[in-house]
């Protein structure tokens, strides 16, 4: 069983961590920025199922694997960059056409596995699991997997509302604009950049572990 009284702090670390700029919240506002609200709160959800996958193979140890064959992280990561890749060029495609107008909108299945696939792409967070998690586990209450779980669902909760505040804000500013104006394909061309600097990013953390 949990520890109750860590819960409070647990909390207040969570929503830090959530808050805090990086990847997963650069895709969620990128993909909001380019296919309005419900693309965005989507993308957070897509987010949570990636977090999932990490917490339970938190659970499962298979962070340890991760860290102990540095080969498959290094793989996942250059996966995830030339996936990130390719979103960059379909979108700055879609703003040398003159936005989004004309184009099909991805479904809500394609912007949930999009983020997913996204979010599974930083074994990173397998890692980070790893290690902030078992701060808050009392091994003399039993069932530490049980209580890693609990863990796990809390940040996910948080992790999930924080995401669909943030890709809602950012998706109202879209649909404030034409789709077809200036401002709109800036919009969708800040978009595509930064699903590039997301890939960029994943490669140099590949290249600088290889020096």
């Amino acid at each position: 069983m949990i520890d109750a009284s860590l819960l409070p702090a647990y909390v207040v670390a969570v929503l830090l961590i959530a808050l805090a700029p990086g990847p997963d919240m650069a895709y969620i506002v990128a993909a909001a920025t380019a296919h309005g609200p419900r693309a965005g709160v989507l993308s957070a959800a897509g987010m949570a199922l990636g977090m999932v996958v990490h917490v339970t193979a938190t659970v499962v140890g298979v962070a340890a694997l991760v860290t102990a064959v540095p080969v498959a992280l290094d793989a996942i990561r250059l996966a995830g960059a030339a996936y990130l890749g390719w979103l960059a060029v379909d979108t700055l495609r879609s703003a040398a056409a003159g936005g989004l107008t004309g184009r099909v909108a991805p479904s809500r299945g394609q912007l949930l596995r999009r983020a997913t696939l996204t979010n599974l792409a930083n074994p990173k967070v397998i890692l980070f699991f790893a290690a902030f998690l078992p701060h808050f586990v009392r091994a003399d209450r039993g069932a530490v997997a049980g209580q890693l779980l609990v863990l796990g669902a809390v940040f996910l909760v948080v992790g999930l509302v924080v995401d669909s505040a943030i890709g809602l804000a950012a998706g109202q500013l879209r649909t404030a604009l034409a789709p077809g104006s200036r401002a709109g394909r800036a919009l969708t061309v800040l978009a595509g950049a930064t699903f590039a600097v997301l890939a960029v990013l994943l490669v140099v953390d590949v290249v600088t572990a290889w020096r």
